[in-house]
């Protein structure tokens, strides 16, 4: 199994990043703002419109590092990427797959059943948890609706049957969604997902979360030999990693979304880790992107029980792992794509 290493974020707008050895150098100007060891960084993100050193890129590709660039503002630009890993039967299988149909059908239905599946945990989690501060009816109306919807989902056939039958699990979840914030409700409200740009500061806090889930699901599939931008729901589009979107909607709610509940309800984020332009967009702040990382690693080393291979092992390691059992799954060791259903 694969270790979880550390992931380096440099916030700085103007710092630039060099290869110093076998470190990575953090420069501002002339300064110096930090040196650190790559073989214990598994990812660098880069919030800067500086960027890096050629070198360090180099390094990067050839020690399986991924390197991402980012705006200041939170919004992804860029990958390094190296070599492709894996074979080329299994990519040549993949792009078949995703040519049929059909066959795309069989793998989608299991990304979404996975997602409905786990917005519906999300649900009842908080029912269970917060049941004297929640309308509990609306809760198990909305958790029995989810549940109906499962067994549908695996028999549908048709890939845009099944996106509707997506959009509508989402308006049933996203429907509880801002009961679920329990605290500061002036400061943080949801009614509505809205995007490019986010207007309000549960929907930025959401679109952060969702671009470095995104982007760590990105490099598990290329770690395991897969074509990140050739997808099964999401089909090809120039510029989107369409795998990558698959796999990260079966973990939208469970990573993403339960932690952004977690950064407001504990009061880890306020109002004053926000910004908002000049064209009502509202992003996060400087020091509310250190804030959000932070937490984020720390989130991402604790452990549970993988639910299909009953093994222990870190939440940062989730997607690797389905990326692992997706190429198992094309090369035809295993019958079926088995989704993550957290519990």
């Amino acid at each position: 199994m694969r270790h979880l290493l550390n992931t380096l974020f440099v916030n700085t707008e103007d710092a630039y990043a060099t290869l110093d050895g076998e470190n990575a150098a953090i420069r501002q100007g002339e300064d110096l703002l930090g040196r650190f060891p790559l073989h214990i960084l598994e990812s660098i993100y880069l919030f800067s419109y500086a960027g890096a050193s050629p070198a360090l890129m180099g390094k990067c590709v050839r020690q399986g590092i991924d390197l991402v660039f980012m705006t200041p503002q939170g919004r992804f630009q860029a990958r390094v990427c190296g070599e492709s890993r894996g074979n080329v039967l299994l990519r040549r299988r993949q792009y078949r797959i995703a040519d049929d149909l059909d066959e795309s059908c069989r793998i989608a239905r299991n990304f979404i059943f996975g997602k409905v599946s786990n917005s519906r945990r999300v649900i009842d989690r908080t029912r269970r948890d917060h049941a004297m501060r929640i309308d509990v009816e609306k809760f198990e109306s909305a958790s029995e609706q989810l549940k109906n919807m499962l067994p549908m989902i695996l028999e549908e056939t048709q890939l845009d049957v099944l996106r509707s039958m997506e959009g509508a699990a989402a308006k049933i979840y996203f429907g509880v969604f801002d009961d679920m914030i329990l605290r500061e409700r002036e400061e943080f409200f949801f009614h509505g997902r809205n995007r490019r740009p986010p207007l309000d500061r549960v929907n930025a806090l959401l679109s952060f979360l969702y671009t470095m889930l995104g982007s760590d699901c990105a490099a598990a599939l290329e770690m395991v030999g897969l074509d990140s931008y050739v997808g099964f729901l999401h089909r090809d589009r120039p510029g989107r990693t369409s795998l990558a979107q698959d796999l990260l909607e079966e973990l939208r709610s469970c990573i993403a979304d339960r932690f952004a509940l977690t950064l407001i309800n504990d009061r880890i984020l306020s109002a004053k880790d926000f910004t908002t332009q000049e064209n009502g967009a509202v992003l996060l702040s400087e020091d509310g992107r250190k804030k959000v990382q932070k937490a984020w690693q720390e989130r991402k080393k604790t452990k549970i029980t993988h639910p299909f291979l009953k093994e222990k092992l870190e939440w940062g390691l989730v997607p690797y792992v389905q990326a692992l059992l997706l190429a198992r799954y094309l090369r035809e060791d295993l019958d079926a794509y088995p989704p993550f259903l957290w519990k």
